[in-house]
């Protein structure tokens, strides 16, 4: 029988004890005596946000699979925790055995947005685990981070022994097999991030060496170790179908983000957005099979005892199979109580038909992303779509039932005109004034149309990685534009405008496509106080400010300037299969407004071919 680490006059004075537990059903208890290899997989937010991570489900599964590993779980604790076990040095421990997670042979990092940068510091720090990689002996555990931010891990280089660039599926088998044989070997810790480096896809920062210019431009970037290569390709699994996914998934005690059973349905997008970062380095789109998915939908569902199923992928609508998948679910799952969830939808004729059966009209909302108010500005990030397209879509939901839309738009984006920013409270309007051509005695009641801008962050990988940002006073002004012209329209009373937080975009920024030198600024953030940054009652602006200034380091150098051609970025070393090549002529038909059709319109050429399958190698009838 384990114990908890934390005891009973804790768990009741702090918030949702239930986050710290483990036990949950479908997660996994193992002998620590009976096995190789003990894995702390992290997901650095609070246990409701990392529970709904279907990244680490799947890795979580994969590696519980195997005899000799046991993969637990550990998450950013929350402030009143953090506080307690500071204050009676408690080590920070893994949710099912409850043991210490310095204990444990590897700790693996998931990094999915840059404002978790100072929670993974927190992780390390109350684990006992030296901050800088460089200070690690052979007692403590090798700490992996993976993720879409590892894209550009250079900020995140000093606290990392090893960064898995790609897709986890791949390699991981590889990378415990060799830490089994240097377990056995009794080398070195330095040996053995040797033996990691030569696997390809990963990625060990310290043999890497950074030089700058004057201007602190990078010069070069290149290996001091002969066992590293001079690149890193990314690990992409080509058959999805057939890939290791989690039957059983861990049923969270409390709530989380996602609760519900999550089908997978493909990886990439055939889109090509100019600013969507995931729509380049999730190239080239692969497809599972319907069939799978079906029996993978009846047993997640029994195993789980969820009563919402939805359909995971960044772009459903380009599923081949969705009518036929989305047909089954609805008749396999009708009067059994069982919500079927359709984000990332195109909204067409077949989309609301579905909707229609899935969803309670009186109270759901549809969502919208034109992201650009006028069309010009849609061009230039190669969105895709028309206004007749969200007029159209609009108008079917209305004559649908529906009264409630939201709409999603960026502010700050490349070549962005006064004109371009009014457009996206021209744009609502237009989408209520044709709410109200339906005649009144067919309408839901009044329309609700609530407009959301987030600011531009370009980020690695993407055609808009040459392109410079706004400061936080810039991006407040054009949300300021904005809001003025929504005052101005016919229907502002069934319209709402909000706007994200520009001083974090602003740090958002600095981290997409800083270098080695701003990790300086993350560990002197966390050491002035900041944590949990991505949640806006404990972000601290000022003492990010506080940091920048006490390392000397300008936000404004890696967010300000606009790229030279032929810059060297601290990511380059990384290999996508996109190429640089194709990524800068996206960024010149940015700017002359060009749209580049879809993957599966035509090929553009973008590299993702040489991965041998996917949308680069169906047959075109």
């Amino acid at each position: 029988m384990r114990s908890l680490a934390l005891n009973d006059d804790i768990l009741l004075n702090i918030e949702k004890p239930a986050r710290y537990i483990g036990g949950e059903v479908n997660s996994v208890m193992k002998d620590p005596e009976k096995v190789d290899i003990r894995f702390a997989m992290c997901f650095p937010d609070i246990y409701e946000i990392g529970m709904s991570h279907l990244g680490i489900q799947i890795l979580y599964d994969m590696f519980n699979r195997r005899e000799d590993t046991w993969c637990e779980r550990v998450y950013s604790p929350w402030l009143d925790l953090d506080k307690v076990l500071r204050e009676k040095k408690i080590p920070l421990f893994a949710l099912e055995s409850q043991d210490p997670i310095r204990d444990f042979d590897f700790l693996g990092i998931t990094i999915q947005f840059e404002m978790c940068y100072t929670n993974i510091l927190q992780i390390l720090e109350l684990s006992g685990i030296p901050l800088h990689a460089s200070e690690r002996t052979k007692d403590d555990p090798f700490v992996i981070g993976g993720g879409p931010c590892t894209y550009n891990p250079e900020p995140l280089a000093e606290f990392f022994d090893i960064f898995y660039i790609g897709e986890g599926e791949t390699v991981y088998d590889e990378l415990l097999d060799a830490y089994k044989e240097w377990k056995k070997s009794g080398k070195s810790r330095k040996e053995f991030l040797e033996s990691a480096a030569q696997i390809e896809g990963l990625y060990v920062p310290a043999f890497y060496d950074p030089v700058y210019n004057g201007d602190g431009t990078l010069k070069s970037f290149t290996p001091n170790n002969l066992h590293a290569p001079s690149s890193v390709r990314k690990q992409v699994v080509m058959d999805v179908t057939d890939a290791s996914y989690p039957m059983k998934p861990v049923v969270p005690f409390i709530k989380a983000t996602q609760d519900r059973v999550v089908l997978e349905i493909q990886r990439g997008c055939i889109r090509g957005c100019r600013f969507c970062q995931a729509g380049m380095i999730y190239r080239p789109t692969r497809e599972r099979n319907v069939n799978k998915l079906k029996e993978y939908a009846r047993t997640m569902l029994k195993t789980t005892g969820h009563e919402e199923i939805s359909l995971s992928s960044l772009s459903s609508s380009d599923y081949s199979e969705l009518k036929e998948l989305v047909t089954f679910l609805i008749d396999e799952f009708k009067g059994k109580g069982i919500n079927i969830s359709l984000p990332s939808l195109r909204i067409d004729a077949f989309s609301l038909d579905v909707m229609s059966r899935v969803q309670d009209i009186r109270k759901s909302s549809l969502t919208f992303a034109p992201e650009a108010g006028s069309q010009r500005m849609r061009n230039v990030i190669n969105k895709g779509l028309t206004e007749e397209d969200i007029l159209d879509g609009a108008g079917q939901a209305f004559e649908g039932g529906w009264s409630k839309v939201k709409l999603y738009f960026m502010l700050g984006l490349p070549t962005e005109t006064e004109e371009d920013m009014r457009e996206i409270a021209r744009l609502s309007d237009r989408v209520a004034r044709r709410y109200y051509e339906i005649p009144k005695e067919q309408r839901s009641g009044k329309c609700q149309i609530t407009a959301s801008s987030s600011f531009f962050v370009p980020k690695p990988f993407t055609p808009f990685q040459w392109a410079s940002m706004c400061t936080a006073e810039e991006y407040m002004r054009r949300a300021d534009i904005v809001k003025d012209e929504f005052q101005n329209q016919l229907n502002r009373k069934s319209l709402k405008y909000n706007w994200h937080d520009a001083q974090v975009t602003v740090l958002e920024g600095v981290m997409a496509r800083g270098d080695r030198k701003v990790g300086k600024v993350v560990e002197e953030a966390y050491r002035l106080g900041c944590l949990f940054d991505s949640w806006t009652e404990s972000f601290h602006n000022d003492l990010w400010m506080q940091a920048f200034e006490n390392t000397g380091i300008d936000p404004n150098f890696y967010n300000l300037r606009e790229r030279e051609e032929d810059e060297l970025f601290p990511w380059d070393f990384i290999d996508t299969g996109v190429t640089r090549k194709f990524l800068r002529r996206e960024w010149e038909n940015a700017i002359k407004e060009t749209v580049t059709p879809n993957c599966r319109q035509q090929c553009s050429g973008c590299g993702a071919a040489r991965f041998g399958g996917g949308v680069c190698c169906e047959s075109k009838n």
